[in-house]
């Protein structure tokens, strides 16, 4: 990972200057997405997943991360999008929640992004409610929007699926 230097719509140079937050940039379906760093244990390659029968369709499988069970939740199926074609590698940000270990299944991971908090925005009124739902809000780049995952609410799945 390398570290991008934040564009100047991110850096308030005031005397009321905030502490930077940083980010690992992460891409869904063409989407920039940011998840706060201090979440993020890994980021690996998912390889020899093992299926978990009867599981929740966003549950991709289970997999072993030096010797820890990890569970491997696919994003895309999370945001209810295709599946990616199989090909080449498949990315995953190690997390944690609640004392489980998961492994977030992405289409690539970028970079790290240190960003001012107070340039942080509400979500878009037009921003799909399917993304919308896992956001804590977006940061406007000079060239696109990254969308800052809220990742309590992407493994909060189980219980949306009991209701």
């Amino acid at each position: 990972m390398s570290i991008s230097q934040p564009t100047n719509n991110d850096v308030t140079r005031t005397k009321g200057f905030a502490e930077m937050i940083e980010y690992v940039t992460v891409t869904v379906d063409g989407q920039l997405l940011g998840l706060a760093i201090d979440r993020v244990h890994d980021v690996f390659v998912a390889s020899e997943m093992t299926s978990v029968p009867l599981a929740s369709s966003e549950i991709a499988g289970l997999l072993n991360l030096r010797g820890r069970v990890v569970t491997a939740i696919s994003l895309r199926r999370r945001l209810h999008l295709a599946d990616r074609e199989a090909s080449g590698r498949r990315m995953a940000v190690g997390l944690e929640h609640s004392g489980e270990a998961y492994g977030l299944l992405v289409d690539e991971v970028g970079e790290v992004l240190k960003l001012n908090p107070e340039a942080l925005q509400p979500n878009p009124v037009h921003m799909d409610p399917r993304w919308a739902g896992l956001s804590q809000g977006v940061h406007q780049l000079q060239d696109r929007l990254l969308i800052i995952l809220d990742v309590d609410a992407v493994l909060q799945f189980d219980t949306q699926l009991a209701a």
